[in-house]
């Protein structure tokens, strides 16, 4: 019996020391995180169903979605995916801000399982490029501090900023149509951002109720999840029940991040303005944020906050396990010595920090460890250029061994030129833009980050009533 005993507590450790071990010190809590929580929208608990892999994330400015989108990426790595990543003449975006098309997605990266680089959504076009069982995810933020990050970090592009007297926030909403041109370059940046991206009328006048209602319900008929910036975790938390993905899916590193030398205080009286002036947005983002919590009460507190608990447990491990059992320190990109993993700077004024590696990362961990910590951190530019070379292998590779007739009905030669486009007058009025669920729009093209281009409008939608809720801010 003694002997017995022996080799049952053997195996218990070596059990519990490849849990801590495996796979980059990953897996230490996935069995744990398989708790006796109700599942979301009936959905079996995780590790009784397959995951859902394919994804549609629409991309938003400023919201924490840098950060998510080197989340699925990684995702897709690790499960063998495809991810539909934009042509070359788009730069690393899908040639935003003009509506979204097919055209746009690199012909190696088809038929994809995901999307998550940054565009304007043109649900007709996905429809038609992504499986049908595809899950729509979109993320917003609260718009005080979405749109104090917007001022800041475009500053240098967008025309209606870069008139303002010394780059004044205040002196911006307290006159915003002394500086705002509504059919400008980059004005999608100065309103309605969130609208915007969302195929929206970013112009919309305030009074238009029913457009509102209208778009509101037709954005939550198309998102399985709207998730929240300010409540990043539990909106994870939901996400993973809506796929069935384990935590290992879900852990990240914050990316895309300002020093706070960037960043502003909104004084007293400005998220008001702000709101007045981004009507669109705020209508979204209450709406959005009340339902997360509908959504997360579902689910049940105690779950969802033990779920956030393992997972801010398991980042932090996964951190010390990738930077030298410390956790890491944010550097400006001049401090960082890889060049792969150096944020893109918008300009001057506004400092984005990033991550380095430490020198002596190689001792005791395996390659396929080095390159997780790698990919972590690694900042939305240089993951995606990764990525494009890595599936453009694959494709060439199995380009050889595929019959004509399975190729991809989008599939086509890769244009080194965007597609033509009619080009927009200014004394015409814009063309009619899509909201989220159908149509086209027109603007012009952007190869480098930011974007650039006109605007248009956008057809009438379903109307239906909203509900709001305040909310804190974390950024």
């Amino acid at each position: 019996m003694s002997q017995k005993k022996i080799f049952l507590v053997f195996v218990a450790i070596s059990t519990v020391s490849l849990l801590l071990h495996h796979g980059g010190h990953l897996s230490w809590t996935i069995e744990a995180f398989h708790l006796g929580c109700p599942a979301l929208r009936s959905h079996p608990a995780p590790g009784l169903k397959p995951k859902h892999t394919n994804v549609a994330f629409l991309k938003t400015h400023k919201t924490a979605s840098t950060t998510m989108q080197n989340l699925l990426f990684r995702f897709a790595e690790r499960n063998n995916l495809t991810v539909a990543l934009p042509v070359q003449a788009c730069s690393h975006q899908f040639c935003y801000p003009r509506s979204f098309t097919s055209h746009f997605v690199h012909p190696h990266t088809l038929p994809p399982n995901i999307i998550t680089s940054h565009m304007r959504f043109n649900k007709a076009e996905l429809l038609r490029l992504m499986p049908n069982d595809t899950t729509y995810i979109t993320i917003l933020r609260e718009p005080g501090s979405m749109f104090e990050s917007l001022f800041s970090y475009y500053n240098q592009y967008c025309q209606s900023f870069k008139r303002v007297p010394n780059g004044s926030l205040e002196a911006f909403l307290q006159e915003p149509w002394h500086y705002y041109r509504p059919d400008e370059k980059d004005s999608m940046y100065a309103r309605n951002t969130l609208t915007f991206d969302l195929g929206g009328d970013k112009d919309r006048p305030v009074t238009d109720v029913v457009y509102a209602r209208a778009f509101l319900a037709e954005v939550e008929r198309v998102f399985s999840l709207v998730m929240i910036a300010e409540y990043f975790d539990e909106s994870l938390v939901l996400l993973r029940h809506l796929l069935s993905w384990d935590l290992e899916d879900i852990l990240y590193v914050k990316l895309n991040m300002r020093t706070p030398s960037s960043k502003r205080s909104l004084t007293p009286g400005l998220p008001s303005k702000i709101r007045a002036w981004n009507s669109l947005d705020a209508r979204l983002y209450d709406h959005f944020n009340a339902s997360l919590w509908r959504q997360l009460s579902t689910l049940g507190p105690a779950c969802v906050a033990r779920e956030v608990r393992l997972l801010r447990r398991a980042q932090e491990r996964l951190m010390r396990s990738c930077f030298g059992g410390r956790m890491p320190l944010l550097r400006s990109a001049a401090q960082i010595k890889n060049k792969d993993l150096r944020p893109w700077q918008p300009s001057g004024k506004v400092d984005i920090v990033g991550y380095d590696l430490p020198v002596n990362l190689s001792r005791g961990f395996s390659s396929q460890a080095q390159e997780l910590c790698l990919k972590l951190i690694m900042p939305e530019v240089q993951y995606t250029r990764v990525l494009l070379r890595s599936q453009s292998l694959r494709y060439r590779r199995g380009y050889q061994l595929r019959p004509p007739q399975q190729t991809h009905p989008l599939q086509q030669p890769i244009r080194t030129v965007l597609p033509r486009h009619p080009q927009v007058q200014r004394s015409q009025s814009p063309p009619v833009a899509p909201g989220p669920a159908s149509g086209t729009g027109s603007t012009s093209t952007s190869t480098s980050k930011p974007a650039a281009g006109t605007q248009g409008r956008t057809t009438k939608l379903r109307p239906k009533s909203s509900q709001t809720q305040g909310s804190q801010t974390k950024k």
